[in-house]
């Protein structure tokens, strides 16, 4: 019920409360997990009040009697229900400043910790009766979730491991739990556990960007590694030395999520990152990817084709996959067999046969491709093309019958067939199998709760190439930060696009061997619109910021 229990065990006894042969006198009659101040409060020995009031006192916070404190019905919505329930954590007041919390143990540092980042700002703790907090979340929240039941919401689907946890392991097993469950509701992609000199540093991916989420002292490190090492099931405790690599899955309210867990020796120890791999996020069609109507109608023409390849392109972490796994969503059917070659699977897609590849044993893409076409599947899927002999069989796919998706590292879509060519592809093998290039970046979304009206600056407006007009017809709009967006100002991601299509008049020219700026000068003739052009008319629309569209097309300077 309460933490660290000897101190506060001392605390009464220093309050002259209760004395040091009563608690021994109790401790030896304890039976189960009941601890010596439930005993001594469910005996009538010492109030709940009292105890409360000692605790709040040596950490010098107030104590409040909620029986007699009024508080705003308007106050409930600034905690979620699930964190006043996993926190037993109840609002008083707002100031504007600081959001007046009541809890039932000022000792518990996890909470203390916890709520500022999960609520998104700062924090005036005082001290309750746990009983007085609980009868508050029933009367407003509903029924309160026990510590078993929040344990419920979060379940580890499958380790290999045969440790068993102990008593002393249950607080790291609370903190891990806590953090993946912050990570999963927040929707990271990444959670990056960094040791510092003197410090634990927790730092979640947040919509592109790292923000720092916690700050654990040192010694806590090796315990935090040791379970997430046990909950993956292969990896080594023992081994500190050298990399390793694991896979989690964990259930969250019902809902099945991967974490791929990557650990690497630092100079302050083992530092870990876990990309969290949410299942349900796939299932996304052309508009949730951030195409516009005219492009989600010229990517669906194009993905229905029945033969060529179809490339998309980018950066690493610009959302290619997604990208692929989106327009195979779109066009998986009972009547098209589709098959992926992947490094490694990162999501399982239902009604597809995934091949992962494994280059220890000889499954390279190259040899998971040329088996695939003994499969005689309809649409292929290549994680990328990275050599001239994996290039070639999807090239001969692509003239054979089959549907090829698959990406490369290019700046912008034209760029592609110069990638291409510089390792060993013929021009007129590019021309005659590439049906469409598409380039992406993500940008982050305005959050929809506080996004707010917001004027171009003149530099703004002659980079993005904007007039007057264009600007007073549109619905410009700028990140304002509110308690949903953690104060950032943005909530999510979407794609910009630049998409290339190789009609008969850019095959001739793939095979005139024009330069990459020549041909992107001629595709932008022919009506192809740019990163940054298709980012404007997204800042136009009032979807996102021209600081974000102007951050990731830097190199966009046409």
């Amino acid at each position: 019920m309460y933490s660290n229990e000897d101190y506060l065990l001392e605390l009464l006894t220093e309050a002259g409360l209760v004395a040091v042969e009563e608690i021994e006198a109790v401790r030896s009659q304890l039976k189960g997990r009941e601890t010596v101040v439930e005993r001594l409060i469910g005996g009538g020995r010492i109030s709940e009040e009292q105890v409360a009031q000692v605790s709040a006192q040596s950490s010098s916070m107030d104590f409040i009697d909620l029986a007699h404190t009024a508080i705003s019905p308007d106050l409930f919505a600034k905690i979620p229900d699930d964190v006043a329930k996993r926190f037993r954590a109840v609002p008083i007041a707002d100031d504007g400043t600081y959001l007046t919390v009541a809890i039932p143990d000022p000792l518990d540092f996890e909470v203390l910790d916890s709520l500022p980042h999960i609520l998104g700002r700062e924090i005036n703790p005082v001290c309750a009766t746990a009983t007085a907090i609980a009868q508050v979340i029933h009367q407003n929240y509903g029924e309160e979730v026990t510590e078993d039941a929040a344990t419920e919401q979060f379940t580890v689907v499958s380790a290999e491991g045969n440790e068993e946890a102990t008593e002393d392991d249950a607080p790291i097993i609370k903190m891990v739990s806590t953090m993946l469950l912050d990570a999963f509701k927040t929707k990271a992609s990444d959670i990056h556990i960094e040791p510092l000199e003197t410090s634990l540093r927790i730092r979640f991916r947040m919509d592109g960007k790292l923000v720092e989420v916690d700050n654990h002292p040192k010694k806590l490190h090796p315990a935090i590694i040791a379970r997430i090492k046990v909950m993956s099931g292969t990896m080594s405790i023992a081994e500190k030395r050298l990399p390793q690599d694991g896979r989690i899955q964990i259930r969250v309210a019902g809902k099945e999520v991967d974490l791929r867990v990557s650990s690497v020796p630092s100079n302050h120890g083992e530092s870990i990152v876990m990309r969290i791999l949410d299942k349900t996020s796939l299932m996304l069609g052309l508009p949730e990817l951030g195409f516009l109507s005219d492009d989600q109608e010229t990517v669906d023409n194009m993905i229905r084709l029945p033969d060529g390849i179809i490339l998309v392109t980018g950066p690493t972490g610009s959302g290619k996959t997604t990208t692929l796994y989106g327009c195979l969503n779109t066009i998986n059917t009972s009547d098209r067999k589709i098959i992926t070659v992947e490094d490694p699977v990162e999501y399982e897609l239902p009604g597809i046969n995934q091949v992962m590849v494994k280059t220890d044993i000889g499954m390279t893409f190259a040899a998971a491709l040329r088996a695939m076409m003994r499969q005689a599947p309809n649409i292929i899927m290549l994680g990328e093309i990275r050599d001239a002999e994996t290039a070639s069989i999807a090239i001969q796919a692509a003239l054979t019958g089959h549907l090829v998706f698959s990406t490369l590292h290019t700046n912008d879509a034209p760029g592609a067939v110069a990638r291409l060519a510089d390792i060993g592809v013929k021009r007129f093998l590019i021309a005659s199998s590439v049906r469409a290039i598409i380039a992406q970046r993500l940008v982050r979304m305005l959050c929809p709760h506080c996004k707010a009206p917001a004027m171009l600056t003149d530099r703004q407006m002659r980079t993005l190439n904007l007039d007057a007009k264009q600007v007073a017809e549109s619905d410009i709009m700028g990140p304002a930060g509110c308690d949903m967006c953690r104060q950032m100002g943005y909530r999510g991601r979407m794609g910009i696009f630049e998409i290339f299509k190789v009609d008969d008049e850019v095959r001739h020219l793939i095979n005139e061997e024009l330069t990459s700026p020549q041909l992107r000068r001629r595709a932008r003739e022919l009506g192809m619109r740019t990163l940054r052009e298709d980012g404007i008319r997204k800042v136009l629309a009032g979807s996102t910021s021209a600081e974000e569209v102007l951050r990731v097309t830097m190199s966009d300077s046409d």
